[in-house]
């Protein structure tokens, strides 16, 4: 048996139920590799494939009908999802990412399936130890991807972190498997492709990705106690508050305290990525000044030893979803749903909340929070004190200790 055979065995082994897993797949050589091996070792447990087509390049198409083939020809069912949801601003590449968890995530959950396993491998692990070593990051950054994860309330898994990407294509040659090559892969435009291209010339003093992988793992051991001990913290120190989370600040070490408000600034803005050491400093210094600040879509506001972070209104003005949809990834509402009824931010409509104060939320954070409207029209602010028949939830999973590994 292989060494990835083995990998995959292992994660079908680790499975907590017999539930399907899906695999994604691009159709390049790693998801590919990936699929296979899983047909190959599943030991009775059902398993799909899904690919996501973008819809950014013209191949895409092209490739997501070769992975359909393959499925065809072994029995395997699989599905083809397409994000249109582009409009050409912010990041290209944050904003597929986000699609790809979120589309597939969905799509998991509606087919019952356990798990999607991903198709990461040890020239991952190097070239992103790398990218994150260029970007000054810390622990959190340097540390090995998590081979299992929960995200869009599904779980992933990565059971290919310890296989080099060579070993799958001579895998999938010796299986006359084909594969398609992205071409992007080749585009000096992004950073991981000089990043592997510098791996080959770092690999002559020993930089190998082996060796970079391997240290990699050992931060992700480092990173395990630092959770466990920040699971710790956040219990004692955080609370929620409606949509705003409360950190108690004294007699918290400055380090305590900034890993407390990365994880609530990613939670209450819905970022994928920290906040930057640099902007964080900023936060220390325009807190101390003003006693306000924002920062990744959130508004920071002290007063005493307790921090308030809350949604900021700027950041989710323009936001506007059917009043039974989840609005801002974390709010729903429930009240008598109509056609033409829209949840967006209640804004400068809280002058129309003569109760707004009784609630004991700050102006700003009632501002940002969720409102029903008809067209102009204000329907209901639930947390502003004005129900009419209208009430607001967070999503079970909002707020939960982020400090998990």
């Amino acid at each position: 048996m292989s060494a990835a055979e083995a990998a995959v065995a292992r994660a079908f082994d680790a499975l907590p139920d017999r539930r399907p897993v899906a695999i994604a797949v691009s159709g390049g050589g790693d998801s590919m590799a990936l699929l296979d091996l899983a047909i190959g070792a599943a030991r009775g447990i059902p398993v799909q494939a899904v690919t996501l087509d973008h819809g950014l390049r013209p191949e895409a198409a092209a490739e997501a009908a070769t992975v359909a083939a393959f499925c065809a020809g072994r029995g395997i069912p699989h599905t083809i999802l397409r994000w249109t949801g582009w409009d050409g601003s912010g990041n290209l590449q944050a904003a597929a990412r986000a699609a790809r968890y979120r589309l597939i995530g969905g799509w998991a959950l509606g087919q019952g399936i356990g798990q999607v396993w991903l198709g990461h491998t040890r020239d991952d692990v190097a070239e992103t130890f790398l990218i994150r070593l260029g970007r000054a990051s810390g622990l959190e950054g340097l540390a090995r991807m998590a081979p299992v994860f929960q995200r869009e309330d599904m779980a992933w898994a990565r059971p290919l972190l310890d296989i080099a990407r060579a070993d799958l294509r001579a895998h999938l040659r010796a299986r006359a498997v084909n594969w398609v090559e992205d071409p992007s892969n080749l585009d000096d435009g992004y950073a991981r492709v000089r990043v592997r291209k510098a791996l080959d010339v770092l690999a002559g003093i020993g930089l190998t990705p082996e060796a970079i992988a391997h240290s990699a793992a050992a931060l992700d051991g480092a990173r395990g106690l630092v959770a466990d001990h920040m699971a710790g913290e956040w219990a004692a120190r955080v609370t929620l508050d409606r949509g705003d989370l409360l950190i108690r600040s004294d007699g918290a070490g400055a380090e305590v305290l900034r890993r407390l408000l990365v994880a609530g600034l990613r939670l209450i803005g819905g970022q994928d990525w920290p906040a930057r050491h640099a902007a964080l400093a900023d936060l220390t210094e325009r807190l101390a000044a003003r006693g306000r600040h924002t920062l990744s879509g959130c508004l920071i506001a002290r007063k005493g030893d307790m921090l308030r972070i809350a949604r900021e209104w700027q950041a989710v003005r323009g936001l506007e979803v059917p009043s039974d949809a989840e609005w801002d990834g974390r709010w729903s509402l429930d009240g008598p749903h109509a056609p033409g009824l829209t949840i967006r931010a209640l804004g400068q409509g809280i002058g129309l909340c003569p109760d707004w104060r009784s609630t004991g939320l700050p102006r700003a954070s009632l501002m940002a929070g969720p409102a029903v409207w008809s067209g102009r029209s204000l329907i209901a602010a639930p947390l502003a004190g004005f129900g009419a028949g209208w009430t607001a939830r967070l999503r079970p999973s909002f707020a939960m200790v982020p400090f998990a590994h």
